[in-house]
């Protein structure tokens, strides 16, 4: 690696946190994925990856929470051909699927058709990142994604439910429960991530979601009859630390849920929607940037190990509004360093 004055600020052409690495040399490799066709709200999110890289170098890499782990090496790659090049295209033919059902209730044929082909698309887009992923799993490197909204980690996830045979758990923060079913007819729904996610071939032993605050009553009872998935709702931990409970004792709870291997999928919009004001389906509670960042340490230092993660629906505001992206790189950077880090436990 080439050498780098911390002190400093680098240059997002150099790479991510202004990091100069190349694949072969960095352990960590994050896939850069720039898709955000089934939106259901707002947009933006395949712009997501960019903004995060150029905010990246802002960010100073010492920190007295962790190891430097990071400056060994962490690689980007360059977006997906796949999802940058196809993003726009069925992302207008799903726009108008939507249109329809919200308008209508019902779709006529050629929306029919076109619905069959978004949905063709987005499971190619799957098995192309479930491919790249288990290449690089296979080199020993350790992986991570970033969307794009969040139905993209579908093929991470399941390389990794291989490579550990469904001795891992998923750590969800998210507003939202994304249990559905095929969300508006679309199998690949970012709405339905985690629903794909455990009924995988090789599912997570275990789902565990924190934030959730926005869900459907089918949602819910999915979720409660469910024994995989343990649900700590925003409403509940808010009242609970209004009533006086240490937020420590609540994130022990959580970490008691979830196996040795955990994989940490972060939506965006888990945070306080002050954080993350353009995400695409913002709601208002959530939890702080420190809250996100203790709870992630607490797991780390109970001994687990960080085994992959994504970080989804960054979506950058209006010029000159950069701060989304400049939240979402340190949530990355906090991502990369404790996964890093987990690996000495």
């Amino acid at each position: 690696m080439d050498t780098i004055n911390p002190e400093l600020t680098q240059s997002f052409e150099n790479g991510l946190f202004g990091l100069p690495s190349t694949q072969g040399q960095a352990p960590l490799v994050l896939l850069n994925i720039p898709w955000e066709v089934t939106t259901s709200y707002g947009s933006g999110a395949s712009l997501g990856p960019e903004a995060i890289l150029k905010a990246s170098p802002q960010i100073d890499l010492f920190s007295t929470e962790f190891k430097k782990h990071i400056t060994n090496g962490v690689f980007f790659q360059p977006p997906l051909y796949e999802a940058k090049n196809n993003n726009n295209t069925y992302k207008e033919l799903a726009e108008a699927i939507i249109k329809d059902l919200e308008k209508n209730g019902a779709l006529t044929e050629s929306l029919l058709k076109a619905q069959s082909r978004v949905n063709e698309a987005c499971d190619s887009l799957n098995r192309s990142i479930y491919e790249e992923a288990k290449k690089l799993l296979d080199q020993n490197k350790f992986v991570g994604l970033v969307g794009g909204d969040h139905s993209c980690p579908l093929g991470l996830i399941k390389a990794l439910g291989e490579k550990y045979s469904e001795n891992f758990g998923i750590l969800h923060l998210d507003a939202h429960h994304d249990l559905r079913n095929a969300y508006q007819g679309f199998k690949y729904s970012h709405a339905s991530i985690m629903y794909n996610a455990i009924t995988l071939n090789k599912p997570p032993a275990q789902l565990t979601q924190v934030g959730i605050r926005d869900f459907s009553e089918s949602e819910y009872l999915f979720a409660k009859d469910t024994p995989s998935i343990t649900t700590f709702y925003d409403q509940k931990i808010k009242d609970q630390l209004f009533e006086g409970r240490h937020f420590k004792s609540i994130c022990d709870e959580i970490t008691l849920t979830l196996p040795e291997h955990v994989y940490i999928s972060f939506d965006i919009d888990a945070l306080n929607p002050e954080l993350c004001p353009h995400t695409g389906t913002p709601v208002p509670g959530g939890l702080s940037f420190e809250q996100a960042c203790y709870l992630i340490k607490t797991i780390v230092h109970s001994g687990k190990k960080i085994i992959g993660f994504d970080l989804c629906e960054v979506a950058p505001g209006p010029a000159p509004s950069e701060f989304d992206g400049n939240v979402g790189a340190r949530i990355l950077f906090q991502l990369c360093s404790w996964m890093l880090e987990s690996q000495n436990n």
